[in-house]
């Protein structure tokens, strides 16, 4: 049985009331498919779910939960159990959990803590959620240049357990200064008598603690790297992030990218309460409404004209449409560009360029495709000339529109994957309507 079909059985047990038969199908499941689970299930269903674990478990799925599912379960949680929680995951998870806390439970939860452990979560606290520092783990292993081989090998069999993603160890002087990295191939397969010194790699960059999460993936995937060290200002090593947590940022970007565009957030739940989700919604369709008597406002404009010949009702949507499409041909483009780093002030002209000039050719053409239909649908050949230079006139300006939207949006603190859409599509339909209905009155006046 796959894991859709066990997802499936168990929600199908609490419909029916086998509580056992869900229990024991529970247990043969991984922690992050009960978090699958939980985010699937109905809100009776899923609180019934979350009983069913016990203590451990739940410590373990929370981290894999997203954030606003998981409010839900900290809020029935104790200081003795979010303590708990504490040692079963990874410091940087548990700090993304504080943080949903309110101040005074995150501080009752820190003071319970031992020293040892507070002082790791505290430092990943003092840092920006989104940086390499809300990222990082404090869990590296450190050694110095002049150590043998041998002795690290030594140290390294007295150990219960190794960090997980440890693929290399962190080099570091007497000041806890980043030098490089001992990679675990090397220190395995390299005779024992020489130092660290002699095999280590000092090409590999440490990362800066401020530095964004989106900059922290692209380096990751420029590099392939596994693991790096993160460094403060005076460049001590002060952590480390590895490849599961920038995995998990790729995957929320390239989510927020999807959702953002509707209006949804990243952690929306898909069985929130019907209040919840009517009221974000409600936002969003009402400055969609506003766009939109923006456009129906250019239309009234002209309404004499549209009374006049009535084909241009019809081939209104025409001209919209493909100016939406191109606009957002080039607008994904550039955003996409923008967070992987190739686009820059040395070459957005020649970006800009590129795009105007792909608009125009595929302006031209199209335009004298629909141009030659209209003019023989409607028997109007004025017709077709107009919606023609219309939809040349509105394809072009989508296209700079595109291009240049986003770098705006981000000088203005604005998030372009949020907010370019919307403001495209008003940009296009109000431009499309003006121009061609602009134009129709002046050749049919």
């Amino acid at each position: 049985m796959n894991f859709r079909e066990q997802l499936n059985q168990i929600i199908g047990s609490f419909g029916k009331g086998n509580w056992n038969e869900m229990q024991y199908l529970l247990k043969s499941l991984k922690h992050h498919e009960i978090a699958t689970l939980l985010e699937s299930a109905p809100p009776k269903a899923r609180h019934f779910i979350w009983e069913l674990l016990d203590n451990e478990t739940e410590s373990r799925v929370l981290h894999h939960l997203n954030e606003e599912v998981r409010a839900e379960f900290l809020e029935s949680m104790n200081t003795e159990e979010l303590v708990a929680a504490a040692g079963e995951m990874d410091t940087d998870h548990f700090a993304d959990i504080l943080q949903q806390l309110p101040d005074a439970i995150t501080h009752q939860v820190l003071a319970s803590m031992d020293a040892a452990d507070r002082a790791r979560v505290e430092e990943v606290l003092s840092y920006p959620e989104d940086s390499a520092g809300g990222l990082m783990n404090t869990d590296a292993i450190t050694v110095r240049p002049r150590h043998l081989l041998e002795l690290v090998l030594r140290y390294l069999r007295r150990q219960t357990d190794l960090p997980e993603m440890t693929d290399g160890l962190i080099v570091v002087n007497s000041r806890d200064e980043y030098i490089g990295v001992l990679a675990l191939s090397k220190l395995l397969t390299t005779d024992q008598s020489v130092t660290v010194r002699e095999v280590m790699n000092t090409e590999i960059e440490a990362i800066p603690v401020d530095l964004p999460d989106s900059e922290v993936a692209r380096i990751f995937a420029e590099q392939d790297l596994v693991s790096a060290a993160v460094v403060d200002k005076q460049g001590k090593l002060v952590g480390r992030i590895t490849i599961d947590d920038v995995v998990d940022v790729i995957l929320e970007d390239a989510d927020e990218n999807i959702l953002a565009r509707v209006g949804l957030d990243l952690d929306e739940d898909t069985f929130a309460p019907i209040g919840k989700s009517t009221w974000r919604r409600a936002v969003w369709l009402g400055l969609n409404l506003v766009t939109a008597f923006m456009a129906a406002a250019v239309i009234n404009i002209f309404e004499e004209t549209i009374v006049k010949v009535v084909a241009l009702a019809i081939l209104m949507p025409v001209v919209a449409s493909m100016g939406g499409i191109a606009g957002t041909q080039t607008l994904t483009l550039v955003i996409r560009g923008l967070a992987l780093g190739h686009i820059s002030r040395a070459n957005i002209l020649w970006l800009l360029n590129r795009e105007f000039v792909v608009a125009l050719l595929n302006g031209l053409f199209w335009a004298s495709v629909v141009a030659v239909g209209v003019s023989l649908i409607f028997s109007d050949v004025t017709l077709g000339y107009v919606i023609a230079i219309a939809m040349v006139t509105n394809i072009v300006i989508a296209a700079l529109t595109g291009s240049l939207l986003p770098s705006i949006l981000i000088k203005m603190d604005i998030d372009p994957a949020l907010a370019g859409g919307v403001i495209l599509t008003t940009i296009t339909d109000i431009a499309g309507f003006f121009v061609f209905l602009g134009l129709a009155t002046w050749f049919y006046a």
